[in-house]
């Protein structure tokens, strides 16, 4: 097995929403997976360039096992409020604007990491991603390849109850399963896949930051303490990688029966 590591230099703002806030916009100070998988995947349509983009993105989800990144500096966080046009025709006096708020943040740098389950696409992408425009999640934030991208072998192993491992990487909030024993975290929901296959949940993650004064986010090192086995991907020169598999029971909804209006039987 072996993992994508790179760093990722800013150019400018930006935003990347939470996809459940309209009104007010908040957005992730790190990428969640499901845009790091799409940055690498734009990288390798833009590279290659001979089918449709989203097949680019089914085939190189399939073959990721984790996905994720991480500050390097810290983040600023600011909300400007915006105009955006909802209708284009209106009677003399309408309203055709409407206010919405929105975060954009600034950072010198994060790390992104990739892990792959076989190396089909690796090198590929490794190259794609040093010869194509990126951009950090979004159309709107383009960013370029600070270091790397590198190549790093990847230990998978298990770990027991009662024992402990220091990451700086975000992991799944299961308190069921861990717990923080030293360090802080913010919590968030990402999506971890980009393509809707069976449903598309988002998942409740820790990432290791730290909240300061002024609305600015400091990365953070963490030390859990696990109350079952886990996995843990430890990639070469990057850190470890903790890992519960995602569920895949779909989430059912009880059926919704009409009162009235049916026939009874005698």
């Amino acid at each position: 097995m072996q993992a994508l590591v790179f760093e990722i230099r800013l150019n400018s703002l930006y935003s990347i929403r939470l996809p459940f806030t309209w009104q007010s916009s908040l957005i992730y100070p790190v990428l969640p997976p499901s845009s790091v998988i799409g940055l690498a995947a734009n990288a390798l349509q833009r590279y290659k360039n001979n089918k449709h983009p989203l097949e680019y993105l089914k085939e190189l989800q399939e073959r990721i096992e984790w996905a994720g990144s991480r500050l390097l500096f810290p983040c600023v966080i600011k909300s400007y409020t915006t105009s955006a046009i909802t209708k284009w025709k209106i009677p003399l006096g309408g309203k055709s604007t409407n206010a919405l708020g929105r975060e954009f943040a600034y950072s010198r740098g994060m790390q992104l990491l990739i892990i792959y389950k076989d190396e089909e696409l690796i090198k590929e992408t490794a190259l794609a991603l040093k010869t194509s425009p990126i951009t950090a999640g979004d159309s709107e934030s383009p960013v370029f390849i600070n270091d790397g991208p590198y190549i790093k072998k990847v230990k998978k192993y298990n770990v027991n109850k009662e024992e402990t491992v220091v990451t700086n990487f975000p992991f799944p909030f299961e308190p069921q399963k861990l717990e923080i024993i030293e360090g802080r975290g913010l919590v968030f929901l990402f999506h971890e896949k980009c393509l809707k296959i069976k449903n598309f949940p988002l998942r409740t993650y820790v990432c290791p930051l730290a909240m300061g004064s002024k609305n600015i986010i400091c990365p953070e090192t963490v030390k859990l303490k696990f109350k079952q086995e886990a996995t843990i991907f430890e990639v070469e020169e990057a850190g470890k990688i903790v890992f519960f598999p995602a569920s895949t029971e779909e989430s059912s909804c009880p059926s919704i029966k009409k009162k009235g209006g049916g026939k009874k039987k005698r």
